[in-house]
């Protein structure tokens, strides 16, 4: 919205035309409080993959536009079609993708990896498609030329999007999700080259590394690497024999004999999972951990980064329920 304004403003927009686009943000930003104030702690993770999707589709728009505005005056450069066609690559893949783990989040679609065979080779030949767009682009930077070289890049890319996160299973979703938001990251990027507006470039690297961080930081808590989670999902069994395993003996307890051994601890480490989130109960534990401290206990909350079904989402739980943030 920001970079939106500024360049309007610089290009001597009238005060109708910066009104409209006022008025097109105010509208934008109604929908998103609107549909952000229906969404519970449970569904905050599909709610975000959801709004990723539009952040996709809003540069793949984008970029489609500039070219139909720079083709046609003949100011393409080899800068501005690479530019166009990395951000139509990323924001499509960001689209379907984001819409895709919206749907296993969300339970409309199957947690269960689905792919077509040799999926790798598939994906990368598909992924091919934009380098040659970009190569066509270069060499006859025409109309015609473009409409169809970014037509096959958009439908090549929005298929791979769909198709690699589909392939994904459901327990790896959250790593997705950082994975399509430092896309989104780095489509925003190429739309500030596109655009030359340093606001876009520099916020656009800013999601990008974020988002490749944070992937990464999820990838060794899982004792897994990026290419294992992207390229080489785990395997379902299907429909095979599973072997009974014994495992060493367990430990029940009750409710008060836990209550018992809590007084009676010098220090408690909570480790919430999803159950705290689907069960609502944060607040009850936030106040056992109060109770617990005023007692002298150190009590303290510890968060997995792969605890929940996406980054955070434990962290903003705890902190809506008074958790005060130097014990977590």
């Amino acid at each position: 919205v920001a970079s939106t304004v500024c360049s309007q403003w610089l290009a001597g927009a009238t005060a109708a035309g910066l009104a409209g686009v006022g008025g097109i943000a105010a509208a934008g930003a109604g929908s998103g409080l609107a549909i952000a104030s229906r969404v519970g702690p449970t569904e905050l993770p599909q709610t975000v993959a959801g709004f990723h999707s539009l952040v996709g589709a809003a540069a793949v728009a984008t970029a489609v536009g500039e070219f139909l505005h720079l083709a046609p005056l003949g100011l393409l450069t080899p800068v501005s079609i690479g530019a166009i066609v990395a951000a139509t690559y990323l924001g499509a893949i960001t689209t379907t993708g984001s819409l895709v783990a919206f749907g296993k989040l969300n339970g409309a679609l199957g947690s269960a990896p689905v792919s077509l065979p040799k999926r790798n080779l598939v994906n990368a030949l598909l992924s091919a498609v934009s380098l040659w767009a970009a190569a066509r682009m270069m060499r006859s930077p025409t109309l015609a030329v473009g409409r169809a070289a970014l037509a096959a890049c958009t439908a090549a890319s929005l298929f791979v999007g769909a198709h690699a996160t589909l392939a994904i299973g459901g327990a790896d979703v959250p790593v997705v999700i950082t994975c399509l938001n430092s896309a989104s990251g780095w489509a925003l990027c190429a739309e500030g080259f596109m655009l030359s507006s340093t606001l876009l470039t520099t916020v656009g690297a800013l999601i990008g590394f974020s988002g490749a961080l944070l992937t990464q930081d999820m990838c060794v808590a899982m004792n897994r690497d990026i290419g294992s989670v992207l390229f080489k999902p785990l395997k379902t069994n299907e429909g095979g024999s599973c072997e009974v395993k014994s495992y060493a003996p367990h430990t029940e307890t009750s409710a008060d004999a836990l209550a018992e051994r809590l007084l009676s601890a010098k220090s408690v480490v909570v480790v919430p999972g999803y159950g705290l989130a689907v069960a609502k109960a944060q607040y009850a534990v936030a106040e056992i951990a109060s109770k617990l401290r005023a007692r002298g206990v150190k009590a303290q909350f510890a968060i997995h980064p792969v605890a929940g079904r996406m980054p955070g989402q434990l962290n903003v739980l705890l902190a809506e329920a008074g958790v005060p943030y130097d014990i977590v």
